[in-house]
């Protein structure tokens, strides 16, 4: 929600990013995308505050700790942008802004929502359908910009989770459930350490080898239904082809970090 929100912003506002000179930009990708808001700034908010809302209440730590480390984060980032000449003072202050008001806006609601998430029959299908027609449906520009297809990937890659997350509460151990609980850090010990070592490159390499399968079968495909080769870079620009081709490969690396993961680390006793 709060990356569409800030992608569409931008497209839509069209407000510029700072002039070069006297700004001396050192990061070239996204500078043909428009300035106003940061979605770099309305990410580091967003997830900063909603880890540290989501988890005081399950994890024993102090309150104090997790504000500031939460606002550290943030701030970070948000500096990161100005040194990096990517957004002027005001672009970094109006994404914290929209996301902290999309925060309270939506936090009432987080269980509902949830709960609704996991457990409705009609969740897989509304998480596919829903993002697919936000992203055909994506403001028009004059010229290409990455936005559509960064915001696509954003949006295929959480659909794809959503449905693994619906798939493991209704078929393996359910994930949801009212009452709180309480944990402490554990124990840091050399065997935790081998087994979470172990449990990342695991989940990393078949992250990868699934982004990486699902680009080149997707690609070819497409490129066979519309007639271009794959290293046609324009080709892949156009709406018919980024849509479905950053959708699908992406929605099958959320599914897959949250379903086939957690299967290969269990098979091989990494749980």
């Amino acid at each position: 929600i709060v990356m569409y929100i800030g992608q569409v912003s931008k497209d839509i506002l069209k407000w510029p990013r700072p002039l070069s000179p006297p700004v001396v930009k050192l990061e070239m990708r996204t500078d043909a995308e428009y300035g106003m808001p940061s979605t770099h700034a309305m990410a580091a908010t967003a997830i900063s505050f909603s880890f540290f809302i989501a988890t005081m209440n399950q994890y024993q730590y102090p309150f104090e700790l997790g504000l500031v480390a939460a606002f550290v984060f943030s701030t970070l980032v948000c500096l990161s942008r100005l040194y990096t000449g990517m957004h002027t003072v005001l672009d970094v202050i109006g994404g914290a802004l929209i996301s902290a008001a999309l925060l309270m806006l939506l936090y009432p609601a987080w269980d509902m929502i949830d709960h609704l998430l996991l457990t409705s029959p009609f969740c897989p299908l509304l998480s596919i359908v829903v993002p697919l027609v936000l992203c055909y449906n994506y403001p028009k520009l004059d010229y290409y910009s990455p936005t559509r297809g960064d915001t696509t990937t954003i949006l295929g890659a959480g659909a794809g989770a959503t449905v693994g997350f619906w798939l493991n509460n209704q078929y393996a151990a359910p994930a949801y459930a009212s009452e709180n609980f309480q944990l402490g850090f554990p124990l840091i010990t050399s065997k935790i350490v081998v087994i979470v070592l172990a449990r990342f490159f695991v989940g990393i390499f078949v992250v990868l080898l699934t982004r990486q399968l699902m680009k080149s079968v997707v690609l070819g495909v497409l490129g066979y239904r519309y007639k271009f080769p794959i290293g046609d870079l324009e080709a892949r620009r156009r709406l018919e082809v980024e849509v479905p081709y950053k959708f699908i490969t992406y929605s099958s690396v959320g599914f897959s970090a949250t379903v086939i993961v957690p299967l290969l680390h269990e098979l091989l006793g990494l749980m």
